[in-house]
């Protein structure tokens, strides 16, 4: 590839379905794309196969602060939310600035390789040494050129609830976080819960910030803080820079109550955040049997309007022992639990760990048009449907114009009688 981050990539499938086009790129931004593009003498050419080129994949929720910490001090062994909150307070006393920085910029690794280019990551301010906080501001500006990573300050054992959590939050957006946290279900009482929600917002709105809460993550019905981030929203002029994470307690609400509250969030357009490995590993955790989804309502927020993306939330952490970075697999959960199976919504699936995610973020220039950053993954599959069912193979990832990652074809290798020694499990239509 070119060093001036020129060249064009010839036969590729987009998201949209069209086939047979080429992109070309012309010092990190994309020029132009279109069927069988001529572009100038000299000019480097990438076959692209005829598989899927993607805009890169964005995580809209995630903590980095405690990823790949998994069996430290020790394992969570019920599984559950609270109790995963309480072990990340017995790991933070132990926690280093180096170990931190170490976990982080590995999984930075692991992401780049499966073409996840932006992270936005909460981060624990009730920690009084805001040792994460400085740790995740060392990694971002050491991974800005290959990864765009956002930081949520976010007072984890909650707002009003821990003495110094306030002032702590209000250090890290001074030392340069860039989004305003919360988790009001986690105050000691509803009301509590409300008025932090209400704080919370004020300052955002003093500081032109963003806003991005853990917003009723529970199985109780009542817990309905979401209405009051919707209407604080509205009331402070911050539509469009809102967002609700996680919000399951909407699994549980009545019918009656949710036909209510979607066009409140629709009218306040307040993004939502969905965490589908994760809710469903930890929401109905006190059910017997039948047991809820614990996951939001998907579809009839997106039928609505709402912007909604899936977001990864924990790989290998007190919450959760597993993940590997692979948005595809995020998809491929929200796909199943919210049973969105036709080929439109599908596509929506993909569109929730690419585009959707973006607008959470606010990311300037992401897409495949001209003009946009050439930031894109080639993908060993044909279609958004395909490569959510088969977790594609990123063949390529592209930043900024230039590939930071590679990956071979995968293809299987058979010695059977009588049978193709190699097998193409893609479905060429």
């Amino acid at each position: 590839m070119a060093a001036d981050r020129t060249f064009c990539l010839r036969d590729v499938v987009l998201p949209d379905g069209r086939t047979g086009q080429d992109v070309f790129v012309e010092a990190g931004r994309i020029a132009a794309v279109g069927p069988r593009l001529a572009v100038p003498d000299g000019v480097p050419s990438l076959d692209g196969g005829g598989w899927l080129l993607s805009p890169p994949f964005v995580d809209a929720h995630f903590h980095m602060d405690a990823t790949l910490s998994h069996g430290l001090p020790r394992v969570n062994a019920s599984g559950t939310l609270l109790e995963g909150i309480a072990l990340w307070g017995e790991l933070k006393p132990l926690l280093t600035q180096q170990a931190l920085v170490d976990r982080a910029l590995a999984y930075c690794d692991w992401a780049v390789a499966k073409g996840l280019l932006a992270i936005r990551t909460h981060v624990d301010v009730c920690d009084d040494r805001l040792l994460a906080v400085e740790a995740l501001l060392h990694v971002k500006r050491t991974v800005a050129p290959y990864l765009d990573l956002q930081l949520v300050a976010f007072p984890q054992d909650g707002v009003l609830r821990a003495p110094t959590a306030l002032a702590n939050l209000k250090r890290a957006l001074d030392l340069g976080v860039d989004v305003v946290g919360g988790i009001p279900h986690f105050e000691r009482s509803m009301a509590q819960g409300a008025e932090s929600v209400r704080v919370l917002c004020e300052l955002a709105a003093d500081r032109g910030l963003p806003v991005d809460m853990h917003c009723d993550e529970s199985d109780d019905p009542l817990s309905r803080h979401i209405e009051t981030l919707a209407a604080e929203t509205v009331r402070l002029g911050l539509q469009g820079r809102v967002t609700g994470s996680h919000l399951t307690s909407m699994h549980s609400m009545d019918n009656y109550y949710a036909s209510k509250l979607i066009p409140l969030i629709a009218e306040a357009r307040v993004h939502v955040v969905a965490n589908p490995l994760i809710n469903i590993t930890l929401q109905g955790r006190h059910d017997t049997y039948p047991k809820r989804r614990g996951m939001t309502r998907v579809p009839e927020l997106l039928a609505a309007g709402v912007n909604v993306g899936f977001g990864h939330d924990c790989v290998m952490d007190p919450w959760y022992s597993l993940g590997s970075g692979d948005m595809l697999e995020v998809a491929h959960m929200g796909l199943h639990v919210a049973q969105m199976t036709s080929q439109a919504q599908m596509r929506a699936c993909f569109d929730a760990v690419t585009c959707n995610n973006a607008a959470v973020l606010g990311l300037d220039g992401y897409g495949l048009a001209p003009g946009c950053h050439a930031d894109m993954v080639l993908l060993q599959a044909r279609d958004p449907a395909e490569a959510i069912r088969l977790r594609a193979t990123r063949l390529l990832v592209v930043r900024d114009g230039r590939v930071v990652a590679r990956t071979a074809p995968a293809v299987a290798t058979l010695d059977l009688p009588g049978r193709p020694a190699a097998v193409d499990w893609t479905l060429r239509r």
